[in-house]
């Protein structure tokens, strides 16, 4: 059975949904024969890398608070990221274009370490501080999970990987996803936000009892926290 999950990496959100759709699929009891795929989407794609200026930084500049208002609006997400086990570190997570990471992440699809990476990706830019369109730690995070330092080099300027990146973000607005974590289970059932573990398992036993019979057309059971394209995270 198959689980579609777009993500961006800036996400935390995305993060969080991750871990507790993990959590959900390791008490699953066919979690062997259910085949995730990640899918690229950008929040901004016109975002300026900007190494030298904290998230939170940025964040209170372009919504017109201070910092200490920036960091209250972010306490959910802090509470959230705590009950999924992730100590998020936004005072020096880098303001830095997802594009190239997720090139890094097509590349890893098709070397089946798709998920490795997206774990390695989320980290280095939610919790360790990365700057995730820097060549050189796009390089150490791919070389992580097994890639070699030269097909990650050919991955970050190539035309190929970037059309599936746009394809993906085609897909997307063609089922009207406008905000991520969305996971779609069994090409039916939509599931939007970071939505507990238990709720990831309700909709797997569901999707799984009606995975033989072939019914389609996309159905949102789920709607949860999520970030958007209009740079709200709530």
């Amino acid at each position: 059975m198959k689980v579609d999950i777009w993500s961006d990496i800036r996400c935390p959100f995305c993060y969080v949904g991750k871990k507790n759709f993990e959590k959900a699929l390791e008490q699953f009891p066919d979690k062997d024969k259910i085949e995730v795929t990640w899918h690229s989407f950008q929040l901004d794609p016109e975002l300026k890398t900007q190494p030298e200026k904290s998230s939170l930084d940025y964040f209170s500049e372009a919504k017109g608070v201070s910092a200490d208002e920036a960091k209250a609006m972010y306490e959910n997400v802090y509470n959230a990221g705590k009950g999924a086990g992730i100590d998020f570190n936004f005072d020096h997570q880098k303001v830095a274009n997802s594009y190239r990471a997720h090139l890094l992440l097509q590349l890893a699809a098709t070397k089946n370490v798709a998920n490795e990476t997206e774990e390695a990706l989320f980290k280095a830019q939610l919790v360790d501080g990365k700057n995730i369109d820097d060549e050189a730690t796009l390089i150490e995070l791919g070389k992580s999970v097994s890639l070699t330092e030269e097909e990650i080099k050919e991955a970050l300027v190539s035309d190929d990987l970037g059309m599936e990146v746009t394809r993906d973000m085609m897909l997307a607005r063609q089922m009207g996803i406008s905000g991520v974590p969305f996971f779609v289970i069994n090409d039916k059932y939509g599931v939007s936000g970071a939505q507990p573990p238990a709720a990831f398992t309700d909709v797997l036993e569901s999707s799984w009892k009606e995975f033989s019979a072939g019914d389609k057309g996309l159905q949102i059971i789920y709607s949860g926290e999520s970030c958007d394209i209009d740079g709200n995270c709530d």
